[in-house]
């Protein structure tokens, strides 16, 4: 193996930092680091470094660049931001741009302040619960805290503008704060219980609350006992849904992983309180990597963002640079962080589920591929398209009274919605009620600049709509296009 690459790493220097390998494009293609930059990287060259990747990463490699730092801990972190910065080929590149679920509680500013969901945490005295594992978890949880803890729902301005009760207080989800309803310190212990249960402090709240019941009960005040009597068993039951994993009932993140060839599908378990309240599942990885450095990389993009980072960390695997990753957490967070791979009893049996887990949505993500890509096939096959058709982008014009017109781009990629694909187009060159000019403007503004065309587009409207993208698309000089109407099936005639 020769090539001008290796002269670089001949001259790299004997200290820990981060190496920056490019092609012949002067792209990065991997970023790695090390304790030793010379011995690490030689380890290319020699042919000592076994990974199945090694031959195609260093069949591109035309320069090596270097950077030196101080410690372990600040390669990792250097690492991490130039993969960010980058991308590069043959690196583990997490990319999660949903904003997770946080419930927020304004006890500063509000006197009766209420539960909301909220995307982003921010600074502004405000507490904070989350961020959870998915939306439909948070959202659960609010909709489980409502009826318990019947706090206000409505916004700021409305609960300024309400004189009289709505509608959650006839239904019990609601105290009615806005009409003067409730006392100021019956709603603020309500609003400390609901906090109590957020922060995972149920044996106190159910013990609170069954000696307020009791009380209740011994002075008369069978209502109230009532009311007590049904918020501790709604409050029990939903703690018997979240099932026990583990009897420490401490805070910590599973990891499992799943490999099937150069596939690998990553997931972790977060246990909260020694109760599992949900799972994360990583996109499908397709690197020929080492399984260490695909969860490496993972939990070093993922908990970078804002994500919880609890005290323990389990990995199916022992990770070589655990101890450095472990040491950056703890650092981040203020708290001891630590990470480990059991290898017996109930640690392991819990990554064992995790990597049952993995498993599973892998074979499941695969059979739902399968099904869409024979789906896209049949589709093909029965509108004799060109090609199959894996982007497809479908347009519609809407307008009242021939005013305020504006057409619609919906993209579908591999049979599903593409969000980051939809557009909106204000018309602008056609006045009066023109379907088919509106419907010309629209495609031409989109497909003018030739810019990554679809394998199908799909026009609503009809055969007339169609001559229109037709009769474009020729004048543009776009051939590989195929395009197909959509229109209302003609009612049948009175026999």
């Amino acid at each position: 193996m020769t090539g001008h690459w290796q002269e670089y790493i001949k001259n790299a220097p004997r200290e820990t930092g981060v190496y920056l390998m490019k092609d012949a494009d002067d792209k990065v293609i991997y970023v790695g680091k090390a304790r030793d930059l010379r011995s690490r990287t030689r380890a290319y060259m020699n042919g000592t470094d076994k990974r199945c990747m090694i031959p195609f990463l260093t069949s591109r490699i035309r320069a090596v660049e270097f950077i030196v730092t101080k410690t372990e801990k600040e390669a990792l972190i250097l690492e991490n931001n130039l993969i960010k910065e980058h991308r590069p080929r043959y690196n583990v590149y997490f990319r999660d741009d949903k904003a997770y679920f946080s419930i927020r509680i304004d006890l500063q500013r509000h006197k009766f302040p209420r539960f909301q969901l909220v995307r982003q945490i921010k600074k502004d005295g405000a507490s904070y619960f989350g961020p959870y594992p998915s939306g439909s978890a948070a959202k659960e949880t609010l909709h489980f805290l409502q009826p318990i803890f019947p706090l206000r729902t409505c916004n700021d301005r409305e609960f300024s503008n309400h004189r009289r009760p709505c509608l959650e207080y006839q239904i019990k989800r609601c105290l009615a704060p806005c009409a003067g309803l409730v006392d100021v310190n019956v709603y603020e212990r309500l609003v400390r219980e609901g906090i109590a249960f957020l922060e995972g402090r149920e044996k106190g709240l159910l013990a609170d609350l069954a000696s307020r019941m009791k009380v209740a009960s011994l002075q008369m005040n069978f209502e109230e006992a009532a009311l007590l009597r049904d918020r501790i068993a709604a409050i029990e039951t939903t703690l018997e849904k979240q099932r026990i994993v583990s009897t420490n009932f401490g805070d910590q993140d599973i990891f499992g992983l799943y490999r099937d060839g150069e596939q690998s599908q990553a997931l972790v378990l977060k246990i909260r309180g020694g109760r599992l309240i949900g799972t994360k599942a990583f996109p499908l990885i397709t690197l020929e990597a080492e399984s260490e450095e695909i969860l490496s990389s993972l939990m070093i993009q993922y908990y970078d963002g804002e994500v919880e980072t609890p005290p323990r960390i389990m990995t199916p695997i022992r990770l070589q640079d655990g101890a450095v990753i472990a040491e950056w957490m703890t650092e981040r967070t203020g708290k001891k962080v630590i990470i480990s791979a059991p290898e017996k009893g109930r640690a392991r049996e819990l990554l064992s589920m995790a990597n049952s887990n993995a498993e599973n949505m892998f074979k499941t993500e695969r059979q739902g591929r399968q099904n869409i890509e024979t789906a896209l096939g049949q589709l093909m096959e029965k509108l004799g398209l060109k090609s199959r058709p894996d982007r497809i982008e479908c347009f519609d014009i809407s307008n009242v009274s021939g005013k305020y017109a504006v057409g619609s781009l919906v993209t579908f990629v591999d049979g599903r919605p593409r969000k980051d694909g939809y557009r909106r187009f204000r018309i602008r060159t056609v006045a009066d009620m023109d379907d088919y000019g509106m419907m010309r403007e629209v495609l031409l503004r989109r497909y003018g600049k030739k810019e990554e065309l679809p394998d199908l587009v799909v026009v609503d409207g009809g055969k007339g709509q169609l001559g229109v993208a037709v009769t474009l698309f020729g004048d543009l000089g776009i051939e590989t296009l195929d395009v197909i109407a959509l229109a209302k099936e003609k009612p049948a005639s009175p026999s």
